[in-house]
């Protein structure tokens, strides 16, 4: 059985079934279902190639190797427990008004249509259809953060479409520029975008040609992975879409645009023999960390708060990955993981605790952990470790990216670690007396499903005490063909 058409199709075939289904009810257990199957085929998936190191399907269209692989399983898992999230989520929705039976109908098809434009971009071996998947995934999850129809989602969403559109736009014309240089050493056909050809034919590439491409990916990319002055968007989308939509925006989608980052980074080192691309990526990601730290200070919506720490989280990415020895990579893939595992998780409990509250506004929630105790468990754990305590991932991937600029650049620790630190006061700041203020009178009741949040932490606490052979394998294989070790 080919796991991988059995991966991709999964989605798309349900997108295109949950159009049609017009009980929300059923339809959200075949969302559970659909992307429960999906994450089965990426499991095997993964086994299948880690097995080979790498593998091409489809006459070369598709690649996977243990870069991707990892964020197929990652994609497909973190959109199973956004589903068990929003089960009972968007039911509540639904039963307060905010939501009809058409516009769930919407929610259920383009969240999956969306699984697959992002599951297509992590396969794709082709750059062009690269940029189509992530076309295709922002249309979607522009629909999604529409869905309320409100005067502030619609502006949300209008503006989401316009910025990520026009840097989508330029991402294009880099790509363009790549096609420019890569044709005339393969040709005028598909080979020419084929990325694993490019990569073994780096160094033929026209360097000044690359070198420009790239300043026009960075910011193309750039402005969908979140990256400071290209965030404006980010924030609102957060702030007025579903909390199902939030959860998948940072947890994956901007995933998916770093990687075609790095991929692009690692064809410009080949092509150059400089750190040209990593010295952007580096001034991108420390800019975007000390511009979404102090934000942090500045918030009143609880979900627009920690769509800042998204953009923090993804500049230290973008850093890490600019860095490019293998330590730095090591580091930038395990934050990767943990990240999106920890911040869908606080999404979740955000989601339900704006439920419960009436409100978005942070001033409005209070004594969460005295009237719904696994609510405010749920936000203070999931606080600390997105913030970097011990022992949680998030502290291990950070710990390792300290030590990676230790090696080699000494005079950035100050910045990165003044970042972390405003970051950190910047969340417990609204945070504390969110959970442990005077209880609130107006709490609703309202079913929840908490398993999802504590399932997505615990993983975060497995990986910051102990990293499984087979993850840590994949991670090691990653690092060395990102820093350059082949394909």
């Amino acid at each position: 059985m080919n796991f991988f058409i059995a991966t991709l199709l999964t989605p798309l075939l349900g997108g295109v079934m949950l159009g049609f289904i017009r009980n929300p009810r059923l339809a959200a257990k075949l969302n559970i279902l659909t992307s429960a199957t999906t994450f089965s085929f990426s499991i095997l998936l993964s086994l299948q190639v880690l097995g080979q190191e790498s593998l091409e399907t489809l006459d070369g269209w598709f690649y996977l190797d243990a870069y991707n692989v990892f964020l197929v399983a990652l994609t497909a898992f973190v959109g199973m427990t956004t589903t068990i999230f929003s089960k009972p989520y968007m039911q509540h929705e639904l039963d307060i008004g905010r939501l009809n039976e058409k516009r769930m109908r919407l929610y259920h098809s383009m969240y999956q249509l969306f699984q697959f434009g992002m599951l297509l971009g992590f396969t794709t071996n082709n750059i062009g259809v690269l940029w189509v998947s992530l076309e295709l995934a922002t249309l979607a999850t522009v629909l999604l953060v529409s869905l309320y129809r409100t005067p502030a989602s619609i502006a949300a969403a209008w503006k989401y479409f316009i910025l990520c559109g026009m840097g989508i736009a330029l991402a294009l014309f880099g790509t363009i520029l790549v096609f420019f240089t890569s044709f005339t050493v393969l040709g005028h056909g598909n080979e020419a975008l084929t990325w694993s050809l490019l990569y073994a034919h780096a160094a033929d590439l026209d360097p000044a040609v690359m070198g420009i491409a790239f300043c026009f990916l960075m910011v193309g990319y750039g402005t969908k992975v979140g990256l400071v002055p290209m965030h404006a968007w980010l924030p609102d989308a957060h702030g007025e879409g579903p909390t199902p939509v939030s959860a998948v925006l940072s947890g994956l989608l901007l995933n998916l645009a770093l990687y075609a980052l790095v991929r692009f980074k690692m064809l410009v080192d080949g092509s150059t023999h400089s750190d040209m691309a990593g010295h952007i990526m580096m001034g991108f990601g420390m800019i975007s960390l000390l511009v979404a730290a102090m934000s942090l200070h500045k918030q009143r919506d609880i979900k627009r708060m920690f769509s800042f720490s998204s953009i923090e989280h993804m500049a230290l990415m973008t850093f890490a990955f600019g860095i490019g020895t293998p330590l730095a990579s090591f580091a930038a893939l395990l934050h990767m993981t943990v990240h999106s595992l920890v911040k869908s998780g606080i999404f979740f409990t955000v989601g339900h605790a704006a439920q419960v509250m009436g409100t978005q506004r942070m001033a409005e929630i209070r004594g969460l952990i005295y009237h719904h105790p696994g609510m405010g468990w749920g936000l203070l754990i999931g606080t600390a470790a997105i913030a970097g305590f011990p022992p949680f991932g998030v502290f291990m991937s950070e710990f390792l990216l300290f030590t990676a600029t230790l090696e080699s650049y000494p005079w950035l620790t100050v910045p990165l670690l003044l970042g972390l630190l405003i970051a950190m006061g910047g969340l417990f700041r609204f945070v504390q007396p969110m959970v442990y203020g005077e209880t609130a009178s107006h709490a609703k009741p309202v079913h929840v499903n908490m398993v999802p949040v504590y399932v997505h932490f615990a993983l975060a606490l497995l990986l910051g005490l102990a990293i499984p052979d087979l993850l840590a394998h994949w991670y090691h294989q990653a690092a060395a063909l990102i820093a350059g070790g082949g394909v």
